[in-house]
């Protein structure tokens, strides 16, 4: 077994007194393994911005400048993101969701059959 130690204990991580954190799920239950890397680059930054609710507000244009993607880029990695359950987008507010959730959609397997809820869910995500 390996044994582990601390490489810099005076760079130890504390948790911050605002909140954002990243599920271990993400990567045990394998979602990260289905993402695209623009998709995967706003996932972490939704969640690393979100409030304890999972909520946050940026701009189509702030994101593509912080995260250097073109619109047509952006857009296909939030629909993405709605479409493994990961997120909700109601222009401008995006929900960071549960990973529960997600794990059950996933279940289904991606193409499978989808509520209405998700469909127009995924519909009003498109819109302008």
């Amino acid at each position: 077994m390996m044994h582990k130690h601390l490489l810099c204990p005076e760079l130890l991580r504390r948790i911050p007194a605002h909140f954002s954190w990243l599920d271990h799920r993400l990567v045990r239950d394998g979602h990260i393994d289905i993402l695209s890397h623009q998709a995967a680059a706003l996932y972490l930054f939704l969640v690393t911005v979100a409030d304890s609710q999972g909520l946050s507000y940026y701009s189509d244009a702030s994101l593509m400048g912080r995260l250097s993607m073109a619109q047509t880029m952006l857009e296909s990695a939030r629909r993405e993101l709605v479409r493994g359950g990961l997120v909700c987008f109601e222009k401008p507010l995006y929900q960071v969701l549960a990973l529960d959730r997600s794990a059950k959609q996933q279940e289904r397997g991606l193409g499978g059959p989808m509520s209405l809820k998700e469909i127009l869910a995924g519909l009003q995500e498109v819109q302008p």
